[in-house]
């Protein structure tokens, strides 16, 4: 599956996006197929940016490894965010933090458990630290209705209150994240070790340790790649939804989200195809945390550096899509156990939001 004595994957041969993207971008073409373009681009990077990650990870302990992890594990959706935060596209930017929410809970689980169950019967993880997740992700659940409950109760000449809130509940996310990040990466570590310990790269086919220098530079220059194609991502995001028919909602919720982890997305696939369902279901449910608690919030905090904060005020449909994934996702989680059915039963959830959010009136 290499190509060469390089170690390239064929992931890595999206790569050619990057220059095709810039060069429809100066050739000022249509802005849908910068949209395509960049998002091919964008795909690979997030991945060299995952890879580099854990092979710091690797030289650097458990310890500090998990909490590079938390940090980078999802920077490509943030650094999207950011690029449309500076446009002042609110909507774009709340949109993808749900999409993100819901398709790591439903539609990575989702195929998690499909495409492990139809290799093995019944596959297990671990019912307390699956709990603990699911837990978290009912508080940023409970985190996004608030802000959408107040609006309804106080009258609308009240949006400073509504940003104060809002900020309110994103240092509380924040630091909820943090507390569990000291019990998962310290007090109660032992919950997050699968029995049989396999690294998601070798997953997907690791090559030897990469030295520092090397991951750093790989991480640095992924960053940078990801932070240009987003920019022609995002400018084109407007006019793409509107030649599709689509709303900027609907491709915050599905296209943006899907782009910015399908890294990601592939590892657990192939870790629960490995009959690893317990690790699957810790990158599933930690990437969903990761962006309700720590990548939402820093998105808030970031905002007040521009002219317009931003809110966590999300629609009716966003908050009731949040809600109904991680209420399915305790029903899958209290067992300890997964089937392919399972698997079947989340992706047609996450079918029926998908169809409900493209229906979605534009704002």
């Amino acid at each position: 599956m290499r190509l060469g004595h390089f170690g390239i994957e064929p992931l890595s041969l999206l790569l050619v996006f990057i220059p095709i993207g810039l060069l429809l971008e100066v050739m000022h073409a249509s802005p849908v197929l910068v949209f395509a373009a960049s998002a091919d681009a964008i795909v690979p990077l997030a991945g060299h940016m995952g890879k580099a990650t854990e092979h710091l990870a690797e030289r650097t302990g458990p310890g500090i490894g998990g909490l590079l992890n938390a940090t980078f594990g999802n920077a490509a959706e943030l650094i999207i965010a950011l690029m449309a935060l500076q446009r002042g596209l609110h909507d774009v930017v709340k949109a993808s933090i749900t999409g993100s929410i819901v398709g790591n809970v439903l539609l990575v689980l989702g195929l998690s458990a499909l495409c492990g169950g139809l290799r093995y019967e019944r596959q297990t993880f671990n019912r307390t630290a699956a709990g603990v997740g699911s837990t978290l992700l009912a508080l940023s659940a409970i985190g996004l209705l608030v802000p959408a409950l107040f609006h309804q109760i106080v009258v609308r000449q009240q949006v400073t209150h509504e940003r104060e809130l809002s900020l309110d509940i994103a240092i509380v996310l924040f630091l909820t994240y943090l507390l569990s990040l000291v019990f998962s990466l310290r007090t109660h570590k032992h919950l997050y070790r699968p029995d049989t310990p396999h690294p998601p790269q070798a997953a997907v086919g690791a090559t030897a340790a990469w030295s520092v220098r090397r991951a750093v530079a790989v991480l640095l220059l992924a960053t940078v790649g990801v932070a240009v194609m987003s920019e022609l991502l995002v400018g084109a995001v407007a006019h793409t939804a509107h030649v599709l028919g689509m709303t900027e909602v609907f491709i915050g919720v599905i296209l943006v989200a899907i782009i910015g982890n399908a890294a990601e997305h592939s590892t657990a696939v192939v870790v629960a195809m490995k009959n690893q369902m317990e690790l699957a279901i810790n990158i599933a449910v930690g990437s969903s945390a990761q962006v309700a608690m720590f990548v939402a919030p820093v998105l808030v905090f970031l905002s007040y550096l521009f002219d317009k904060p931003m809110d966590l005020l999300f629609t009716r449909l966003e908050v009731a899509a949040v809600a109904l994934s991680v209420w399915v996702l305790s029903l899958i989680a209290q067992d300890g156990e997964s089937h392919w059915l399972e698997g079947v039963q989340l992706l047609a959830l996450y079918a029926m939001l998908a169809v409900a959010f493209y229906f979605l009136p534009a704002p």
